[in-house]
Formats: C-alpha cells, structure tokens, sequence
C-alpha cells in the first residue's frame, strides 16, 4: 500500500494538485471567463506572526550558510503543522497569502451549526501547538485566528495561458474583519458566525462594542462524544479521506492520471513550478531568498457586493494586467480579496525569470497598469505600491498542500503603501533609486504611520513615465568632487585632451565614444571630461539621458537644442519665447515660430501654412533650422556635446546627429552602455565615420581600487585581507567595490581606530601579520590635502570571515539577471561550478556534472567563456599572472564599428566558437570572472544536494592531494597522512604501494638490490690527505654527478619542474574547503596544516599564518579529541607556528610554540641548568647508540614513529638558531643541545636527507660558536653519507642540497673562494633538476660572493640568470635580491646594472607584497640601501623616510645571512647619519655615537653573526670612533678588518679599508701638525673631537673615503656621495668619549677572522677542540 501512495504521489497531477485546493481540483467550472459559482460554508483566516522578521533576519545574514533552505525548513515546520490540523478536521486549504491562509469547510446550509463546533475545535488545537513548542531561531511564533460562515461566491478568471479564482462575499469579509480584532491565540467568531452556531457547546467572551465574540473554549456536555460526532460530520464532506483511504490526509493525493484534469489545473500554476513538477526536483529547488520588485495593485469596486457586476472588471483587469507583465517577464503570484478590494501580488524577478532595469520595468507596468484599470467600468479606485528588495520566494506548506508565495518585509512595505496611499503608484526609496529615472518623475509623499510596518523610509508617488523636456534639468546625474580624483582611468583622459587639442585647431567634427557596462564609472569620466573641458572661444553643453527618452522622438536633440539657445535657464514660457525670437528671426520665417512651440513649451500662433504641414515636413523643417543654428554658433564658438548614457539617444536624433558631424564643425563625447540590440543606420554611420573613436572601457587595477577604497573611508590604509576581497569581488568595477563596501558597512564588520605606529605596537601571533595595504605617492600626488585627512586606519571585526560573505543584494540581483538569462544546461553548469569553487579544473567540473559528455561541457564552457561568466587559463602560473592585474583600463578602436562584429561585419559565430572551444581544451583552470556570480549561484544549492556535490568534490580531489610528482608526492607534512585517518575512498594494493614509494619507502626487492649494491660506508677521507686535496676530491665529486646528470641515458633529470604551488592552490586548498562545508573538521585541520606547511616551503608567511589561523580555529573546535592522531596534529600546528614566528623573528613566542609542539611529540626541552646537564649527558650516549645502530643497519621506525622523529627534528632544527641568538652564557649550552638532538633525532630516522641536513646544521653551529674540530667532523660524515647515496631520485637531490648548503656555510664563514665553487656548482644542478625554488637562493648567494670578490664578470652573468629566473617563474623574492644587489654595486662597486630609480621604483611598488613584508630580511636590506644613497646625497629627508622603515623591521632578528646583510647595511646609514649630526652640532650627536657602537659591537658579539661580516662591521665601528674623535681605536678597527678581508679574501672590503688607511694616514700628519694650534684653541674646539678631513666641511662633497669618491665618478649620479666605510668596539658605558677597545677584544676578533681558514677544510679542523659542556 505504501508503495502504491509513494508510486501516487509521483504523478505529475497529483504534484500539480497539492498547489491547488479541492474546491478546484474537483470544481466542474464552465469554460467562460469569467464564471460564479455560489454555496455556503465555514471559513477560517490564520494569521501567522513573527515569519516576516525572521524573513529579514535572514535576508540580512552576513554569511551564506544562513541561505534560504534554513529559512523553509523553519516555516514548514510551523506552516505544515497548522496545514495538517486543518486537513485532519476536514478543511480545504483555500490559499497561502504569505505568513496566513484562509482555510474552508464547504457544506450544505443545514450542515453549518456542526461543522462550525468542528472550526472551532481544530482553531484551539491549532493554538495549542505553539503553546508547547519551543521557538526556533529565536521567532515567537503566534497565531490569530478569525472564524466566519454563510453564503460563499466563487469566480474563476483570467485568460487562454492563466486561471485564477475568488472567494468573495459577506462572509470573506466578515472572516477578514474577525481576524482583525483577534489578539495572539485569540479565535474570534463574525457575527453572523456566532448566530449559526451551536451556541450551548461554546464559551464565549463578549467584545466590548462589537457583534463578534472571541471563545474561550468548548463546553460539550459530559454524554457528549467528540470522535463520534467528528466522524457523522465528516460524511457530509464530500472529499474527506474515508475508508481504504482513511490514512491519508488528503484524497487528492491518490489522484490517477487524467490529461484533461491536468490540463486544466495547469493553467492555475505558475510556469516555473510546471517546470519544476515536470523535471521532479525537490519541493526546495525554487526557495531562494532573492531580490525582487513586489508590485501590489488594489481595485475597489463602485459596487463591491455582486460579483456579476465586478467579474467582468476584475476579468478585464486580469487580462490587462497578464499581458503588461508578460513583456517584462513579471507574474501575477495571488489574487484576494483585500480591505474591501480585490488585490493582485505581481512579482518581478522570481527564479529564471530576472530581467535588466527590472525596477524600471515595474514602475512602467504599474503607471500602465493604473492607466488602465482606471478607465474600466465599475472601477472605483486604483492604489498600486512598488516596492524592492530580498524577500523569501518559495514553496510553504505541507508536502500535500503548499504554495509557492513571497514573505518579507518589502511584501507588507507595497501591501501598506497601496492601502494607505489610495488612488495613485506609490513607491518605497530602494525602488525609486533603483529606476535610475530623473527625480522629476516622482514626489515625495507625507509620512504615515503603517501598520505593521515600523519605519519604510521616504514614500514617492510616480507621476507617470512619458519624458517631458524638463529644461535645466538634464544636466549630468554625478558631481564633481575636488578632493576626489578620478582614479585609473588616465589613458581616457589623456585621449580626450588629445582629440580636443585636435578638434581646436582642425575644422572637421569628432566623435568620441566611451563604451561600458553599468558600474564602471562612465558618468565620472564625463564629469571629469566636462571639467577639462571648459575653455575661452568654446561652449561645453552636457546632458544625461534616460531609458524613457529613448521612446521619444527628437528628445536628445530637443534637449541639447534647449542648451545651445539658453532656454535652460528661463524661468517661465513667455521668456523661452522672447529668447527664440531673438535667436531665430534672421533664420526663420515668422509664420513657422509654431513649429517650436511643442519642442519648447512655448505658444506662437499657429499658422495656416503650418498647420497643413505633414509630420515628416515639420521634421525636415525644424532640422534645417537647427542645422542653421548651430552653423551660425559655430562661427562665434566651437561647440562640444557631452551626452551620458548615449544607448538611450532615440533614432531621429541619431539621424540628426550624423548629418550634423558631416555639416558642421562639432565635438560630441558621449558614453554609452554596450548595445543589446543592434543600433539605427544613423548610429552605426557616426560609428564608421573617419573621425570617431570608441573607447571600451576596462577595469580599474587593483591599485586604483585600493586608493578608492581608501578615500571612500577616509583612512590612511586598510587591511590586506580586505583589500584582496575589494579587489577580487569588485573585479575591478568602481560600482562593485561600492556596493561591497556598503555591505560590510551594514554588517558592521569595518572598524576605525587611530593609527599606531609599527613601533608602539606589542607584538602578539595575532597582530603578528597586522598586514595593512597602503595608498601609492600616486594618490598623494593627486588629492589635494591628502595629509590633512583622517590619521584613521580599517581593521575588520574580530572572527569575521569575508570569503563567506553573502554578495550584497544589488549585486546579486545582476548575477540573477545573467543566470536566469541562460539555458537550463548553462545554469546547471554554472551551479556545480559554484560549489567546486571560485577556481577549479576542468576535470573536477567533468566529474561533478551530472550526465554529461566531455564535449558537451566543452562547448558550454566555451559559451559561458565568450560570455564573461568564465575565464580559462592554462595553468596556475598563468591564472597567478592574471590575478596580480585587471585587463587594460581601456581599449581604443579607431572607425569601432568595423572592428566590432556585435555591431556591423560579424564574423562567423559558429567560427569564433570552435576557436573559443579549442582554447578551452587546451586550458586547464577554470575560473569564474566575477566571486559575486560563483556565491550567487552557490546559495541557490539545496543543503542535502550541495552536500552531496562537496562530497563528490573532496572524493575526486583527495587522490591528488599531496606533493607533486617532482617531489616524489609525500607529504607536505612528512608522513602527514600516516598519522591522522582522513581518506574517503577506499585504498587498493596499487594505490598504497604507490603512497608507500611516495614517502621513500621500499619493496622487499628493492631493499634487497639496495643491500648489494650500496657499499658500505668507508673512510673516504683518510688522515693524510691535505686540505687542498679534500677539497679537489669534494669538488670533482660534484662534478661528475654534473656530467651524469647530463647525460640522457642517466635518466636522472625530471620532465617538468615542482607544481607543489599550484597543487596547493588547486587542490588542497578547495579539499579543505570541500571538508569544511561537509562538517568534517578533523579533516579539514589535515589539509590546513598541509597547506601552512607547503606554503612555508615556498617562502609564503603571510599565508602559511593566514591558514595556521583557519586551523587554529579548528583545534579550539575539536578540543576534546584526546586521540593520538589529533594530539599529532596539534603538534604539528605548534611546530608550524614556531617557524612562521622564527621566521619573523619573533624568537620568544617561536621558542614557546617549538617547546609546547616537542611535549606534545613526547620530547621534552629542559628549562634549567640541572635538567640541561643531565639532557645533555643522555643525548651523548643517545648519539653512540644510534651511531653505533646505523652502522649495523637496523629497521627502520613505523610509520606514525617517523612522523613524529620529523617533527623533533624541524623543532630542534630552529631551536639550536633561536638560543644561539641569545647574549647570556648558557644559552650556548641550549643551543648546543639542541643541535645535538636534531642530529640523534635524525639517525633515529635513519633517512639520508635527514641525517645529513642535521650534520651539517650541527657543523654550521660549531662553526658560528668558534670551536674547532668538531664541525669539520660533521661535514665528512655528511659528506661520506652522500658518496654512498644511489644517485637516483632523492639520491641526487640530497647531493645538490649537500653543495647548496655548503655554499651558503663557507660563504657565511667567510670564505668565499670556496663559497664560489660550490655554489657554481650547486647552480648547475638545481637547475638541471628543474627546482626554482631552490635554484634562486643558490643564485643569490652566489651573486654576493662574486660581489664580495668584484668578479664584476661574472657577477653580471649570474645575475642576468637570476633576473630571468624570477621573470619566469614570477619570483618576487629572487627580483627583490636581483635589485638588492644592483644597489650593492652602485653603492660599493663603482658602476650602475640597474639604475637607482628602477630599483626605487621597484620597491615602492612592491614594498607591500606580503612574501616580501614577511620575508625578514630582504626589505631591511633594500630600505637601508636607499637610504644609504640619499644619506650619501644628503637628502635627509628621503634618507629618514627609507631609514624609518628599515628601523620598523630591526627588531625581526633571526639568525639568517639575510638579515645580517639588512643590519649592517642599517648601521651604515646610522653612522652617515651620526656624521651628519656631529656636522650639525647636535646636542646627544655623542650619545648616539656610544649607542651606534653599543649596537655594532653587540652584532660582532653575537654568535649568529657569520664572520663575513666582520670586515663590514668593524669599519663601520672606525668610523664611528673617527667621527667621535677616537683615532687610536680607528687605527685598530681598520687593521683588524683589514686582517680579516684578506684572511676572506674579500677584494671588495679591502679595497675600501685601504683608501681608508690613507685617509687615516693624512688625517694623523695633519693632527700631529697641528697640536700645538690644537693645545692653543678656544675651549669650544677643545671640546669637539677631532675628524677626518674627509668628515669635515659640510658644504664641500662628503670626503668620507678615496673609494667614495671614486664610486661617485663610476656611477655618474649626483656629485655630492658620501662614503661607507666602518665597524664595531667594545663599550663599557655611554660616557662622553668612547672607551678604548681592549686588547683581548681585538684579538678574539681577529681569532674569529683566523677560524675562516678552518671553514675551508684546513689543517685546524683536524684538531678536537673544547669539548662543549655546561658548567
């Protein structure tokens, strides 16, 4: 039986039944319209509140998982309990009229004192239900319900495609009215209603000056049985479900199918819910919360009673008003009677059915429709309310009774107006500037208080849409705003003042035509153009036309005539026609002044010649007139024409137009949106002409966004997050941005706050990215007062997450328009799309599209491509590129028309398509052209169907989601997926050996081959080999894996390079998303430190911080898991956030993370001395035990083991640099042991890489610490580990990390001749291996060894190769080292690669790229660098301007050459600036000289500092000391970094120390000299120090060195450059005078510069050294 109802309820009838009620489902009508029929009954309106609130509250959500669906689910479940207990006792739903219904009880007259008992029991029950529910989403549901009963009219209307029914009559009113005086659960009775009934069964209340009673309850006799009496009622009901059917709760339910019934009942539903039955989509499919227009139209009838007199005019007005919405694609969703009048809801923009200028089209509909059905018979009064805006259009009921209706407020706002605005069109604000028509079509009408309405806004009456040439009113619709610049769009400017400097001196008209679709600031542009172009000896005239002139002919020139003649500024007609006749009296005979008098509301008398003037003669007439006109103005002044929205220009005018360009001299510039059909003869002749030009134009970029942004809230920045969701959700249209912001406004989500300088602000992992987009100098150039404005800054509220934003309504509304507009397949295309994500693969879309051919997609793809709904791109890289800059700003075709095949000579549709079509193919990334259009599209999924499709998504994306195959496809997280259970789909053989090989696991076989063919690991470097013979041994090594590598038999080179960037882009990331969606956090966590992870491999903080944030959120969420998987988890986050703040140098929050994460891991770090010394004693004999074991070769960990060995080794990896920074003696021992412990951690793991990356962390310890022997260990056994590596895979991977590394150390240590040859080497086998990421930090360093040794040479070559690199890889950060070092050789090496306003304006451009901002390091170095060069030209204002910056970004100390090379760079414009201050006679220029050298020393100091800086630092400290008047210690500094760059080998330095030397030399003569003179002098020049001659004389050019001077000739910039030199000295206090360095002091320096030829594989390394234990 079960089977049989679902098998029933299936049938397309019986879905077309549950929208109707019974009285029509098995109504027998007569076919004329329209017809009555009469018969008695009980009625009952139930009234619903609190529905329309929770509409708004949910139409106002900020987030798109509050969509619709909640919102049904929410009303059905009250909606559907009131429904059932209406069908129970017998009720016929009659009609849902939004948040009420009218229910009835159709029975014979007799029957009527019964069934009104059985009403108003089914009415207590119904209150009963909310009584004991629990509101949901916060609504207080309530119901008032009124009771009626008596004679009943019904009369069916409407026409041949529609039907509509009626209930009118006494009782309809009488049932209207008792629900009016109903209070909450209040069941009131009409009169009449009262009279028929049982009035012994009832309690009654009376109501004070009424006929009607409110019941209180039933009060049946103690004999009397309900169920009895219930059941003898219901056999007087004709389609009461009884007998085999007494289960069922409707009997129309087991409808069987009849073509003929259901022909009929189609006709009473709408077209869309057809569509819907006829596809069987789920009751849900059409519940949107969606933008519409509500048109509410009102007729009261002269003679409200017989419904034989008012059929005939409600049957004319239906059809009227069918036909007038139909043009528009609006529908009549109910008719009722309403307040004594019948009322029809139209809607405008229902599902599939938006449409362009929707708001216009109903305002035109209605004064259509008021036009009308005032003129028909019997009608009294027309009221029309239009409102606009999201209201909830949907399916509400039960699943065997429902309607599709609207709820919201905007429904009740047009409901109010109507009633209380009678006799007139009426609209709400949202709706009249939404038109776009001319305010002069609309009055603001008094405010009155409304019903159930508590503010609606300013209320406008229509008076009506013919345009009238209202004169001095058509001017342009925008003003022009001083303080605000026209952003972005230059090239438009620039052509136009171009064109009118031509159109001046010429005698031949222009055109100049600006296209663009609506939002993209057209008006602004002719605003700005207006402005420019106002000028002696020419007459600007600018008009703005609108959509409703377009039907009038001659209007635009009706208008731009008015102008040319003055009539604008009259006042009143009789001085309009005193002005014509003075214009026109040489030009035009008296007896034609009638012709103007309809063009320009003026009253010549009409003669007789005219008046048998034909229409088109009087055409003809008029123009030669004006033609006249304007020759004769042309002669005193050029005229320019500025016309706004040129698409509505009519075609008379056009024809006009185009005779005017040929006969007289004119400028016209206009704009115009992109035509939707194609325009006049005329107006594609003025578009060929010769001298007309159109200009498309195109998006703002991203910069100019910003600056709009930032002018619009009047702050100095904003944050960066929100300048990506501004620039990516506005695309680059002005309109867009506006409207979002005015979203987030209305949320509430931007806030203002003083801004604070970088300095003040204490550093927490939360303000840690405090990432802030700022304004280029280009804004400040361009707004007036710029520093004047609000030192405000925007941040975003806290917890808000703007990719989840819901679109903004106005903008949604423009992506319905284009959604409805497609085919069903496109819309179903573009829908799965949406839920894939923003940007997807082809293959992804394939596998979610239901039933769909891959040439099927392709050619919709290609469709939906040609219209901007999508962009492809080939790979990320490409997508990546496009992202960074919108299309040009505009696009200049000369003679358009010919160019442009929408508009003239089209080419081959079916051509451009396959050519579209074959690009597609080729592309691999999809992206959606607009965010708006993918969330848009989103919302309009169902829950259970968007579930279904993210599943399908995360179940196809998670077989790709792990390293690409370049990288062997582990992990991100080494051995991640081992630990946490996170996969869908089911694992075969294959797939898990495949997993397995892809995190360096082996089969049986191939551990075998392994045993036999590595050898075992011998002493390769035996004793007595000399240090220049490990060195040769070393390199030649290298060498020969180079030839290898190159030939192809090896078979070593990969095919392609690493795609780990766009992996993570493409798949992680939406997995992660995917997962979110589906509720799975722990999963989602997963693929979130997956993507941290990745990112920190490609150098990317700023988002690694970004994504630690989104698991961060996770983690709190799944707290309680105490599962080892998420204990791993939480470890791996910790050890995650510990190297985003390493690298940010936020070293004491980094080493609090790094310990949490090694707890978490089972690996405690000790916190005291006792606890180090006995940590340190175990990892000794932890460091034999697994030597000793990895010489026996044991089995390796499990799985989740190495996991975790992983994780212990990046921790101690970062925590060995972290102590090492630290000044307090035992922090040495810390770091000690930690290094000791990456390296027992390591050998735990028994991998290769691992193992080796520790030794030679350790050995770079022990080398930066001073002692020897012990890292020269480490090295050889590092590198015996790789001379016994298979050369194969990782093998060679780990050799070009080996040399890569070493490079980078010897450079470090100072030894840069050793430095050069590795990194050569290692140079040549990145790139052979094809890994960027890599390859370009090998090329950096490089670079700076080179520099270091002035091998100008090859210095030059190596940077041509990291320039090409970083542009084809799109590599910011190797640009910005490229550029570092350009400057490097101006300031230092004496001639110009770059010049200093490239590398200027490089960093201004990209000063706020995130890698950048959070890479430490980089931008110290480049800031520093320019600020050396203009402290070199003593422009100190730029000088303090970069130097500020640099000093912001000191304090991100980490322990890398980088920052070191950034520091000293800082130092030297210290000193510079310190030189300038002594020069100036500075009050604390003494002070600040101490705590330079404070500052210096403490870097020579410390142990992180790497000894090639020594030679840099130690001269910036003697001249320092020089400057001070300190020359014995001078003399000491310069020979010690003498000493020490040529112990390097450092050309460069020394080079400079010696033009140093000889300045100090003349300096000492001159002083000796001079002594007694000195003895003798004023006491003010005993007390300043003495100064080189070439720190003196602040006017002459600086002579701080002979190497200054000379860089100054080399580079042939301005003539006044400072010099460089300098370094540190050891300080006891900020006394007056510098204390004098001791002797121990300068030796350890100099023992640090003797340790360089240890870091070259010299003799000393073969000593033993201390060893290092606390004591």
């Amino acid at each position: 039986m079960s089977s049989r109802r679902e098998e029933s309820q299936d049938r397309a009838i019986v879905r077309i039944a549950a929208h109707l009620p019974d009285l029509i489902v098995y109504g027998d009508f007569s076919p004329e319209r329209p017809s009555v029929d009469y018969f008695d009954g009980v009625l009952m309106f139930v009234d619903i509140s609190g529905f329309t609130a929770m509409t708004e509250k949910f139409s106002t959500a900020m987030y798109m998982d509050r969509g619709a669906e909640q919102l049904v689910e929410i009303l059905n479940h009250y909606i559907s309990a009131i429904v059932e207990k209406v069908l129970i006792f017998g009720g016929d739903i009659l009609k849902f009229a939004g948040d009420a219904l009218l229910a009835l009880w159709k029975v014979e007259r007799r029957q009527l004192e019964n069934i009104i008992t059985v009403v108003i029991k089914c009415s207590l029950e119904i209150h009963g239900l909310f009584e004991t529910q629990e509101a949901e989403e916060g609504l207080d549901v309530r119901v008032k319900i009124g009771l009626a009963a008596g004679h009943i009219t019904m009369l069916v209307f409407g026409d041949e495609t529609r039907n509509y029914f009626l209930v009118i009559g006494q009782a309809v009113e009488d049932v209207r009215l008792a629900q009016n005086m109903a209070q909450m659960n209040d069941v009131i009775l009409s009169p009449n209603c009262w009279q028929l009934c049982d009035r012994s069964m009832i309690e009654i209340e009376r109501i004070p000056d009424q006929r009607a009673v409110k019941v209180n309850f039933l009060k049946p006799p103690s004999t009397f049985n309900f169920d009895e009496f219930f059941t003898k009622c219901m056999t007087f009901m004709n389609y009461y479900p009884s007998g085999d059917h007494k289960n069922l709760l409707r009997l129309a339910c087991m409808l069987e199918s009849d073509p003929e019934l259901e022909m009929s009942l189609q006709k009473y539903v709408m077209e869309s819910i057809l569509k819907q039955i006829d596809d069987k989509q789920l009751r849900g499919y059409l519940s949107e919360l969606r933008p519409v227009t509500i048109v509410f139209v009102n007729l009261v009838f002269k003679d409200q009673d017989k419904a034989e007199v008012i059929g005939s005019a409600i049957q004319d007005a239906c059809v009227h008003i069918s036909s007038v919405l139909r043009v528009f694609r609006g529908q009549i969703n109910k008719v009722f009677m309403f307040d004594k009048g019948c009322s029809f809801l139209c809607v405008f923009g229902f599902p599939g059915e938006k449409a362009p200028d929707e708001v216009t089209h109903a305002l035109e509909s209605a004064v259509d429709i008021f036009d009308f059905c005032s003129q028909v018979h019997k009608i009294h009064t027309v009221s029309i309310g239009v409102a606009s805006g999201i209201v909830f259009c949907g399916i509400v009921g039960h699943s065997v009774r429902h309607e599709y209706t609207v709820i919201g407020q905007k429904v009740n706002i047009a409901a109010r107006m109507m009633m209380y605005y009678p006799g007139i069109v009426t609209c709400d604000s949202v709706t009249y500037n939404g038109s776009n028509l001319p305010a002069y079509f609309f009055k603001e009408l008094p405010k009155k208080v409304m019903k159930g309405v508590a503010d609606s806004g300013p209320v406008y009456q229509c008076l009506g849409l013919n345009e009238k040439v209202m004169f001095g009113m058509a001017y342009l619709i925008c003003s022009r705003d001083e303080g605000y610049p026209l952003l972005g769009r230059d090239k438009e400017i620039k052509y136009f003042m171009c064109t009118m400097k031509e159109f001046l001196v010429s005698n031949c008209s222009r055109v100049l035509m600006y296209e663009g679709s609506t939002g993209y600031g057209k008006s602004q542009i002719l605003m700005e153009i207006e402005y420019l172009a106002q000028g002696e000896n020419h007459r600007t005239i600018a008009i703005a036309l609108t959509k409703i002139g377009f039907h009038q002919n001659f209007y635009t020139i009706q208008i731009l005539m008015a102008n040319v003649l003055g009539l604008d500024a009259c006042k009143h007609y009789k001085e309009r026609q005193t002005n014509l006749q003075n214009k026109v009296k040489t030009l035009l005979d008296e007896k034609f002044y009638c012709l103007l008098n309809d063009l320009f509301h003026v009253q010549f008398p009409i003669s007789r010649e005219v008046s048998k003037m034909t229409t088109l003669k009087k055409q003809k007439q008029l123009e030669t007139l004006f033609l006249k006109i304007l020759e004769q103005t042309v002669k005193e002044e050029r005229i320019i024409f500025i016309i706004d929205e040129g698409q509505f220009i009519d075609s008379a005018s056009w024809a006009f137009m185009e005779k005017l360009i040929r006969t007289v001299p004119i400028f016209v510039i206009m704009s115009l949106s992109p035509f939707t059909d194609t325009p006049c003869v005329a107006a594609r002749t003025i578009m060929k002409n010769r001298n007309a030009t159109y200009v498309t134009l195109g998006a703002l970029q991203p910069k100019d966004i910003r600056h709009k942004v930032c002018l619009d809230l009047n702050v100095r920045c904003i944050p960066k997050e929100l300048d990506t969701y501004l620039v990516e959700g506005s695309c680059g249209i002005p309109f867009y941005c506006e409207e979002l912001l005015k979203n987030l406004d209305h949320h509430r989500v931007l806030v203002f706050q003083p801004m604070e300088s970088e300095e003040k602000t204490n550093m927490t992992w939360n303000n840690l990215f405090k990432n802030f987009s700022r304004p280029s100098e280009e804004l400040k150039i361009l707004t007036p007062n710029y520093e004047e404005r609000s030192e405000e800054v925007c941040t975003l509220a806290s917890g808000v997450r703007l990719k989840n934003l819901s679109p903004p309504a106005s903008l949604k509304e423009t992506s319905l328009v284009q959604l409805d507009s497609m085919s069903l397949s496109h819309q179903m295309l573009v829908r799965c799309a949406a839920v894939t994500g923003l940007t997807f693969t082809t293959e992804l879309l394939f596998e979610v599209l239901p039933c769909w051919n891959m040439k099927m997609m392709i050619k919709a793809l290609a469709t939906l491509v040609d219209a901007n709904v999508f962009d492809c791109f080939r790979n990320g890289k490409e997508l990546r590129t496009a992202l960074k800059h919108n299309a040009a700003s505009c696009k200049v075709n000369h003679r358009s028309l010919s160019l442009r095949p929408g508009l003239g000579i089209a080419r081959d549709e079916g051509e451009e398509l396959h050519e579209l079509e074959s690009e597609v193919i080729e592309c691999h990334v999809i992206r959606f052209c607009r965010p708006v259009m993918q969330k848009t599209a989103y919302e309009l999924w169902l829950k259970a169907e968007r579930r279904a499709m993210h599943l399908k998504c995360a179940r196809f994306l998670e077989e790709d989601a792990h390293r690409c195959d370049h990288c062997r496809s582990g992990d991100f997280v080494p051995y991640h997926h081992f630990t946490v259970d996170i996969r869908l789909n089911t694992l075969d053989v294959d797939t898990i050996q495949k997993m397995a090989k892809s995190q360096g696991y082996k089969t049986e076989e191939e551990i075998t081959f392994s045993k036999i063919e590595t050898p075992k690991k011998s002493e390769i470097f035996s004793e007595n080999l000399s240090p220049e013979e490990i060195r040769e041994k070393i390199l030649s090594f290298f060498d020969v894996i180079i030839t290898k590598m190159k030939m192809p038999e090896e078979d070593i080179i990969p095919l392609e390079s690493c795609q780990c960037e766009e992996i993570v882009e493409m798949v992680i990331m939406p997995l992660a998303h995917h997962f979110l969606a589906l509720g799975e956090n722990n999963k989602a966590l997963y693929y979130f430190l997956e993507i941290t992870s990745a990112y920190l491999i490609l150098g990317d903080n700023y988002m690694a911080h970004l994504y630690l944030k989104e698991g961060e959120r996770l983690l709190k969420m799944l707290k309680d898991d105490r599962s080892w998987s998420h204990t791993f988890e939480a470890a791996a986050f910790y050890s995650l956030k510990g190297q985003v703040c390493f690298n940010m140098g936020q070293m004491v929050l980094a080493k609090k993370m790094l310990r949490k994460a090694l707890r978490l891991l089972n690996r405690v770090f000790p916190y005291n001395l006792i606890s180090l010394f006995l940590h340190t004693h175990v990892e000794k004999n932890r460091h034999f035990y697994y030597a000793d074991q990895q010489a026996q070769e044991s089995s390796r960990p499990g799985k989740r083991r190495l996991a975790q060995l992983y994780r212990q080794t990046a921790c101690f990896s970062l925590l060995w640099q972290i102590y090492s920074l630290n000044y307090f003696f035992h922090h040495k021992y810390y770091s000690h042991l930690a290094a000791m412990m990456q390296v027992n951690t390591a050998l735990e793991t028994q991998d290769d890489f691992q193992i080796i990356k520790a030794y030679l962390d350790y050995a770079l310890h022990h080398q930066l610490a001073g002692y020897q022997g012990v890292w020269f260990k480490q090295e050889l056994m590092a590198m015996e580990q790789i001379f016994n590596l298979p050369l194969k895979g990782v093998g060679i991977e780990i050799v070009s990390y080996v040399a890569d590394t070493l490079g980078y150390t010897k450079l470090l240590m100072g030894h840069l001749d050793l430095a050069i040859d590795l990194g050569s080497r290692a140079h040549k086998m990145w790139a052979l291996l094809r890994n960027p990421n890599r390859h370009y930090i090998v090329l950096c360093w490089l670079s700076k060894s080179l520099f270091l040794k002035s091998r100008n040479k090859q210095l030059i070559q190596v940077l041509g190769w990291l320039w090409d690199l970083s542009v084809t890889e799109e590599h910011i950060f190797s640009k910005a080292f490229f550029y570092f070092v350009c400057l490097d050789i101006m300031l230092y090496s004496g001639f110009v690669y770059k010049t200093f306003e490239e590398c200027l304006e490089f960093i201004r451009q990209n000063e706020d790229n995130r890698i950048l901002k959070f890479q430490s390091g980089i931008l110290l170095g480049l800031y520093s660098s320019v600020a050396i060069w203009y402290a070199r030209l003593q422009d100190w204002d730029s000088f303090h301007e970069f130097s500020s910056r640099a000093k912001n970004l000191v304090p991100r100390r980490t322990p890398t050459a980088l920052y070191y090379e950034g520091i000293s760079r800082y130092m030297e414009g210290e000193v510079l600036y310190l030189q300038k201050q002594i020069e100036g006679q500075s009050e604390n220029a003494q002070d600040s000289g101490v705590e330079l050298l404070k500052s210096l020393e403490s870097l020579v100091a410390q142990n992180t500092t790497g000894p090639v800086f020594y030679p840099r630092l130690y001269h910036l400290m003697a001249y320092a000391c020089i400057l001070m008047g300190d020359g014995q210690n001078c003399d000491l500094f310069l020979n010690t970094a003498l000493q020490l760059s040529e112990t390097q080998g450092n050309v460069l330095e020394r080079c400079w120390l010696n033009m140093s030397k000889v300045g100090a030399a003349g300096r000492d003569r001159t002083a000796a000299s001079g002594a007694a003179g000195a003895r003798g002098g004023p006491a003010s020049q005993a007390r300043r120090p003495s100064r080189p001659v070439w720190a003196r004389r602040a006017r002459a050019p600086p002579r701080l060195s002979l190497a200054a001077r000379g860089a100054s000739l080399a580079l042939r910039g301005p003539r006044r450059v400072p010099a460089l030199p300098p370094g540190p000295s050891l300080l006891r206090s900020p006394t007056r005078r510098p204390p004098r360095p001791t002797r121990a002091g300068c030796a350890r320096a100099a023992g640090r510069g003797r340790r360089l030829s240890v870091g070259a594989w010299g003799p000393e390394a073969r000593g033993p050294g201390p060893a290092l234990t606390p004591h």
